[in-house]
């Protein structure tokens, strides 16, 4: 039981000369931003998981986001705090085994493998539908290629790679620019209707969303702007990390909120009806307030937009699978073959290992795991925040770091606000996480643990100690 409470020694074992080099230090606060940014693929967020949000909570989705947007900073504070004092390309898992102990790391790591393993090809088999004014594909065969295409772009040197998502991810500003603007331009209601708490029910009426559904939306709503903590990831190699880290981690999240809610709360205010903005289906509203020509661009742009999202997802989860076989999770041989680097300075058999099986996941029905998929971010900012609560003790606690305001109030109502959401999820998502972390917590038991002088023994850079 000690385990879960004694802060992980993050010194390098005396056999660290044998062990894998330190990812190579390459891009500052634009290059990470942009990086980070296209993780949170604000577009292909807005047209592909948006939707669904509408379906639900109708005209309270712009509400849900915006207080999923305000939880969101709390969580960037303990993100931005942590990721100055553990700047590591193991990202959450890194952090909370330092200040929680190696078991609740270790859950941590299973946690964000299972989001950025199975969001990555939910959100490629997307790019069918926007490819469609163009060539009709199969969603599978089309979420496949874009998992390939990623993974080949993830073999890349980085700094290469930030130019190329940085290009898409202007043409997916704009779409989502062309959204706002013409929602605006086409309104049919009152910013009142923001928070007239409406959907479209069956039959043609009216149904009134409850405080309640909000709550259940919000696990959703956390996802939305999820991919601010690839800047964490991206820590190992960013210039100056310990400045660098919070501007990229508290810039992306700013950007990227204004990027989705505009655009939802012209849509809300732009729907000709309600059943329209209960269907969800923005490039139907685009086309009725523009022309086929402009609804084929919006759609292209959201397509570029996917692809971007899986270069960088795949470039974040290689980075994950790197950290894990530095850190020892895994028997030797596999240790051995994920901490290789390639001639750019990629971990380029870890790129391989998830972008690979990410293109046969495409062939898989993954529509009930976008539950799974809230369920697990909120749990894992959960841990997060228990880590911050404890960042200020033991040799980190004068560190040099980007420190949070209002510690340890923050941390606190953030684990408190995170479980009671999580009490609100339906139990078959629940479920399907905690069979997943009980699985995860047996291997810790009968193989990590017993191994705990040669497993598991999470390390940073050099340049990074305390």
């Amino acid at each position: 039981m000690t385990d879960t409470l004694r802060p992980v020694d993050t010194a390098v074992p005396e056999a660290a000369d044998s062990s894998p080099k330190a990812l190579k230090r390459s891009i500052g606060v634009v290059g990470g931003t942009l990086l980070t940014l296209s993780c949170v693929t604000p577009a292909s967020t807005l047209f592909v998981v948006v939707p669904d949000l509408f379906g639900s909570l109708g005209t309270a989705t712009a509400l849900t986001i915006a207080i999923g947007s305000l939880l969101c900073i709390a969580v960037a504070f303990c993100y931005s705090e942590l990721g100055t004092l553990i700047p590591s390309a193991g990202g959450e898992y890194a952090m909370v085994s330092t200040m929680a102990g190696r078991l609740a790391g270790w859950l941590v790591f299973v946690l964000s493998l299972l989001v950025v393993m199975i969001v990555p090809p939910v959100i490629a088999m997307g790019t069918a539908d926007y490819l469609a004014p163009v060539v009709h594909l199969d969603p599978s065969v089309a979420g496949a290629g874009v998992m390939l295409l990623a993974t080949l772009a993830g073999l890349l040197d980085l700094r290469a790679n930030a130019w190329i998502t940085g290009i898409f991810l202007v043409l997916e500003v704009i779409a989502a620019a062309m959204v706002a603007v013409l929602g605006f331009a086409h309104s049919e209601r009152g910013a009142g209707s923001l928070v007239s708490m409406q959907v479209a029910g069956s039959g043609g009426h009216t149904d009134t969303v409850t405080a309640m559904l909000v709550v259940s939306g919000l696990a959703i709503a956390l996802f939305v702007t999820q991919g601010f903590s690839t800047a964490v990831y991206l820590s190992e190699e960013l210039e100056h990390p310990r400045r660098n880290v919070a501007r990229t981690v508290l810039a992306t999240l700013a950007i990227s909120t204004v990027i989705i809610l505009v655009p939802v709360v012209a849509i809300t205010m732009g729907a000709s009806d309600l059943s329209t903005l209960t269907g969800g289906d923005i490039g139907s509203m685009v086309t009725a307030w523009s022309n086929s020509a402009v609804g084929t661009f919006v759609s292209l742009c959201v397509a570029l937009a996917i692809i971007n999202a899986g270069i960088v997802m795949v470039i974040q989860n290689s980075r994950v699978l790197f950290a894990s076989a530095r850190d020892k999770a895994w028997p030797e041989p596999v240790n051995n073959v994920f901490a290789k680097l390639g001639r750019f300075g990629s971990p380029w058999v870890a790129t391989l290992a998830v972008g690979v099986p990410g293109a046969l996941l495409c062939f898989v029905n993954l529509d009930t795991l976008y539950g799974v998929t809230g369920v697990s971010v909120t749990g894992m900012y959960l841990l997060v925040a228990v880590a911050a609560l404890l960042s200020r003790r033991g040799p980190h606690k004068h560190t040099p770091a980007w420190r949070m305001p209002l510690w340890p109030a923050m941390p606190v109502l953030l684990i408190a606000v995170l479980a009671y959401i999580l009490s609100q999820q339906e139990v078959s998502y629940l479920m399907w996480t905690g069979g997943i972390t009980a699985a995860a917590t047996l291997y810790w038991a009968f193989y990590l643990r017993p191994r705990r002088d040669t497993r598991w023994l999470v390390s940073l850079p050099e340049d990074a100690q305390p």
